[in-house]
């Protein structure tokens, strides 16, 4: 988490925005290096301080990742639509799912007034001049619960506090980098680690392995007789066969499993 926080800190502090922060942007190599990939819609930013404000597209960022100021219409925004991006994939790291799976943009709002508490001028003064704040159905009455409903998957304190302020319904309120590096959570035991010596054992690509299969994707029939090695994939009961040909099914997709 330290390394993804020093990479936005890099391209925020170089007027660059990601526009597409999710979990399977963040690539590790086995020396333990963790890079962002995948820059298809980012693009360089600026601080306007002219009367005129920015005119960029909200329609960036995977569904699920997406800030509640991108799905109310937002423009004229910067680094902590990243930031949102980075908080979800936090809270993932120990819930092993996304946390907001939304089908569509209304309800992945609805999602996020669950957990986040009601989107209101009480919580967030500047989200009446929005232009879907009165278009969409916006769930009142809903408290935030952050920290109650992280609590069971993280038992760090300094962890869900930093979850908590990551995932800050406000874009103003929310930590930027910077702030978010020098939170407690990475200043107390115990502390970040090199993953080299971890990742080095492996040796072939992870990605592949727990990627979806690909629609339609079929695999030769099984060997008979042979008894599986220490690297054997899913088991019988793992597989369904079809027409004779045996189709995978990735045992590590845990997508559909809602927080």
């Amino acid at each position: 988490m330290q390394q993804l926080l020093n990479g936005l800190y890099f391209i925020h502090y170089n007027k660059i925005l990601h526009r597409d922060m999710k979990a399977a942007n963040i690539l590790i190599t086995k020396t333990g290096m963790l890079k962002l990939a995948d820059f298809g819609l980012a693009r360089a930013f600026s601080m306007s301080r002219s009367a005129a404000p920015n005119r960029y597209t909200n329609r960036v960022v995977t569904l699920w990742y997406r800030p509640p100021e991108l799905l109310l219409g937002e423009r004229n925004y910067g680094p902590p639509i990243d930031m949102w991006g980075a908080g979800c994939i936090m809270a993932e790291m120990w819930t092993r799912t996304p946390i907001l799976q939304g089908s569509s943009e209304q309800h992945q709002l609805t999602l996020i007034s669950q957990l986040c508490g009601s989107i209101s001028t009480e919580a967030w003064p500047s989200v009446d001049s929005l232009e879907l704040f009165n278009k969409m159905e916006l769930p009142k009455g809903q408290k935030r619960k952050v920290r109650e409903r992280l609590k069971p998957y993280v038992r760090d304190q300094y962890a869900l506090d930093l979850l908590d302020r990551l995932l800050s319904l406000d874009p103003r309120q929310r930590l930027d980098a910077d702030n978010a590096l020098n939170h407690d959570f990475f200043w107390t035991e115990p502390m970040p680690a090199d993953l080299g010596k971890m990742l080095s054992q492996h040796t072939s690509s992870m990605f592949e392995f727990l990627a979806p299969p690909r629609r339609g994707q079929q695999v030769a029939p099984a060997a008979q007789g042979r008894h599986p090695g220490p690297h054997a994939g899913p088991s019988a009961a793992a597989r369904s066969v079809t027409g004779g040909l045996v189709q995978q099914q990735n045992p590590d997709q845990h997508f559909e499993r809602v927080f």
